[in-house]
């Protein structure tokens, strides 16, 4: 389904419908510190893999209260559609081609031996582009980061002054909690930019599929953590922007859509550097010559190209940490180089890393807070501009050679 402005008006109205049903408890408590005491802070939420349409289901009155308060956006991702490229995107403002983060797996040449994983810490992995706590703390803007991919990884040996290494099993009340047990601190140590991550409704996504009613039950739950925390905000008298983002759609799978490398090429031909949704490929010594032709041939459900050759939209192929071959499925399909094990079957549930123009691939967008007029839906754009939104934001200066431009914005900003 496309999610067009027309489509998201409807969305939110569904969800202010909701909100009627299912609203927000007000503050029981005076508040401790009068509103005119605190600035604005602003908090930027991602909820990994985080549909627009999601908001239709019934179950996100905070959510779809905010969206209503200020805009919001059926938001493209960038390419590779895929978790930690995006968050790096977002935070950067440059596209994962030139901010380093080209994958959730990659290589680099000038590292032989070595291979990023979603755990990998090494700071010349992330040391390409400087993340906005970065230029905010320069700027004398303390930040915090309640977890966000990279935001424990030292940039030229500095960090946020506060974060958390991210852990899992740490539940989103607990996430919330240590946003608000930061601001209770007093004005001299309190943080005035955060981050804030939510990663269960990807988890649901991938295992149960983006239309299964789990999935929706999980969403409920981020939108309940959510409301919590403008609970909390409002008992403390503290004004704040939400600018809560996306890293990505979901799109459903089965293991009937599944494209086996090993049947189109020889098995000793090439080698998987990434796979799935999307293959990263690199030929085997000696095998150079057919893989490429195996690779320039015509494939059912799959586009493939050398990466000289990937095409320009997908913005995607000049940074040395892409292999020599990507091979694009598409939507719903997955390629994989061999025979699944028979201890790890492919199963339906739910992927992402297409092309970021696939609708299954729109990501959340909401911005609302004092800064943000009410205007309701806006037209989609690329997550490239997230990061000049966020400047504007915290007042800093403009970046200089983004991707991004905070065009899509300036109706809607109150200054």
């Amino acid at each position: 389904m496309r999610i067009t402005s027309r489509l998201l008006a409807a969305v939110l109205a569904a969800g202010l419908q909701a909100c009627v049903t299912q609203p927000v408890a007000a503050p029981t408590t005076v508040a401790a510190t009068p509103i005119a005491a605190r600035k604005p802070i602003t908090i930027l939420i991602s909820i990994d893999g985080f549909r627009p349409d999601y908001l239709m289901r019934g179950v996100t009155p905070n959510l779809n209260a905010l969206a209503a308060a200020g805009i919001s956006a059926a938001m493209r991702p960038s390419f590779p559609s895929v978790t930690f490229p995006n968050h790096w995107t977002v935070v950067t403002g440059l596209r994962p081609d030139r901010n380093g983060i080209v994958g959730n797996r990659m290589e680099d040449p000038a590292h032989p031996g070595m291979t990023f994983t979603m755990q990998s810490e090494e700071p010349f992995w992330w040391n390409t582009a400087e993340p906005i706590w970065i230029t905010a703390e320069k700027a004398g803007i303390r930040s915090a980061t309640m977890f966000w991919p990279g935001a424990n990884v030292a940039f030229d040996g500095r960090r946020p002054s506060d974060w958390q290494q991210y852990g899992h099993e740490v539940s989103n009340r607990q996430r919330v909690d240590a946003i608000i047990d930061w601001l209770r601190r007093p004005v001299d140590t309190r943080p005035v930019f955060f981050t804030l991550y939510f990663d269960v409704v990807d988890s649901a996504g991938h295992e149960f599929g983006p239309h299964s009613p789990k999935t929706t039950a999980v969403v409920g739950e981020v939108d309940a953590a959510i409301g919590r925390l403008r609970s909390e905000l409002a008992t403390l008298g503290q004004p704040a922007n939400f600018v809560i983002t996306a890293d990505h759609g979901m799109a459903p799978t089965s293991p009937d859509r599944v494209i086996r490398f090993d049947q189109i090429a020889p098995a000793g031909s090439f080698r998987f550097v990434t796979g799935g949704t999307y293959a990263g490929i690199e030929p085997l010594p000696g095998q150079e010559a057919e893989l490429a032709a195996v690779i320039a041939r015509p494939h059912p459900h799959m586009q493939c190209w050398a990466k000289e050759a990937i095409p320009a939209a997908l913005h995607y192929g000049k940074n040395p940490r892409v292999p020599r071959y990507l091979c694009l499925a598409e939507p719903g399909w997955l390629v994989v180089d061999r025979a699944p094990p028979p201890d790890r079957p492919v199963k339906a549930g739910g992927a992402h890393g297409y092309d970021p123009a696939a609708p299954d691939m729109a990501a959340l967008f909401i911005a609302s807070g004092p800064a943000i007029k009410p205007m309701g839906p806006i037209p989609s754009f690329d997550n490239i501009d997230i990061a000049p939104l966020l400047r504007r934001l915290l007042g800093l200066a403009p970046g200089r050679d983004l991707d991004g431009t905070d065009a899509p914005f300036r109706a809607a900003l109150a200054n």
